[in-house]
């Protein structure tokens, strides 16, 4: 019988507490962060110092994304034709959900890696 994991939970990573299971969530936790990330030894070893630098990162990409959709349109519309700008828009609407699903992932991983457990909810 796996581990129970709740939704949110990345498919790339196995349930907490399957073989290897850690070493499949920092390949992902990498993978939701920049590259230069990859270059740290200290958050291969230390999974739960890069699912925290990673949440956190991905929180300011959250933050960065409200700002300029909240901006676009002023600082935008004189030098982009109208079409563009709405594509823009249109970009930062698609980003904000896979961004904010990314961070509630990466805080359900970390959770795991504090030593939590999951239960199922009716």
């Amino acid at each position: 019988m796996s581990a129970y994991v709740p939704v949110g939970w990345p498919a790339r990573v196995r349930p907490p507490g399957s073989p290897d299971w850690e070493d499949s969530a920092v390949g992902w936790l990498l993978d939701a962060v920049p590259p230069e990330y990859r270059m740290y030894g200290v958050l291969r070893r230390y999974p739960l110092a890069l699912a925290r630098m990673a949440r956190l990162h991905v929180h300011a990409e959250i933050e960065a994304a409200r700002q300029g959709y909240r901006t676009a349109n002023v600082d935008l519309k004189d030098r982009l034709p109208p079409h563009a700008v709405e594509a823009v828009l249109d970009a930062y609407r698609r980003e904000g959900p896979r961004l904010v699903q990314l961070e509630k992932s990466i805080t359900l991983v970390e959770q795991a890696l504090l030593g939590e457990s999951f239960t199922p909810r009716l």
